[in-house]
């Protein structure tokens, strides 16, 4: 369905993002769609606004995110319970979640007033940490929870059950959480498998296991992941979408599971997860 209202965020400190967010609004207005823009990238782009990120989440039927991947987190991040559709132009080289590069800002702007997007429904995280009884409010994740030692050179234990049962004491730099789409991140990175968008799973990726045998394991997206941090001397921190870290307490149990609500992601007709996947990894072959 064609959307009635967009709401336009930037990402400020990209290079002629502001000239990009104007000629972005322009082409909107010339398809007769009401665009309502977040007010720091409005102040960049020599216009007035008072919307928060939030706001916009609330009001707009889609939003249009400029700048790269970490922009999309972010705002995922700060949209809370009102997860609404996110189309990504990315600033740069095409990311994994941007759907668009800048210099087609025009064929995007088409293709959405044309309503000729696909959407991929994202699995997000719910994560809680519990301590004494209490727990915090859940926090949203679209591409993982990492629990780290920070900046300290040393192992970090960290006891896990999935739906109850133990699965290992991990003894490791930390441990990752992460989506199928958070599988081509940090997960990626630190040696896990990289997963379809819509697997239906989870994955458990250890960052530098002092247990050679201490590897990635995929589990059903339906399973809660209990982390207990056991380590006696030292902080360990929760981190979900490279936000600002949690302290989390000896003693502490971090909650993982599925959040009830998905993020419609964008995608162009001709652009596929796998085809982004080629671009990106520079895989090639006598059948690529």
């Amino acid at each position: 369905m064609r959307p009635k209202t967009i709401g336009l965020i930037a990402h400020t400190g990209k290079p002629a993002v502001a000239d990009l967010v104007n000629a972005i609004a322009k082409e909107f207005d010339r398809f007769s769609i009401s665009i309502l823009i977040e007010k720091e990238t409005a102040a960049i782009a020599g216009k007035k606004s008072d919307h928060s990120i939030a706001q916009l989440g609330a009001a707009a039927d889609l939003l249009v995110v400029v700048g790269g991947d970490g922009t999309i987190l972010h705002v995922v991040g700060q949209l809370g319970e009102v997860i609404k559709p996110i189309f990504g132009i990315n600033v740069g080289s095409l990311g994994f979640l941007t759907c668009a590069n800048s210099s087609a800002y025009r064929d995007a702007v088409e293709c959405i007033a044309k309503d000729r997007i696909n959407f991929s429904q994202r699995t997000l995280l719910e994560a809680r940490v519990e301590v004494g009884g209490k727990r915090t409010n859940k926090m949203t994740a679209l591409n993982d929870a990492v629990l780290s030692r920070g900046e300290l050179s040393r192992l970090v234990l960290l006891r896990t059950r999935v739906n109850g049962e133990a699965l290992t004491e991990f003894n490791a730099d930390g441990l990752i959480v992460a989506t199928p789409t958070g599988s081509t991140a940090y997960s990626l990175s630190a040696g896990g498998p990289i997963l379809d968008p819509e697997s239906g799973v989870l994955v458990i990726t250890p960052i530098c296991p002092h247990v050679l045998t201490n590897r990635s394991i995929i589990v059903a997206e339906t399973s809660i992941i209990e982390i207990e941090v056991s380590d006696p001397d030292y902080p360990v921190f929760l981190t979900l979408d490279g936000r600002q870290p949690i302290r989390v307490k000896r003693g502490s149990t971090i909650n993982i599971r599925k959040a009830k609500k998905t993020l419609p992601l964008a995608a162009l007709p001709d652009v596929s997860f796998f085809n982004v996947v080629r671009q990106k990894l520079k895989w090639s072959g006598s059948n690529v």
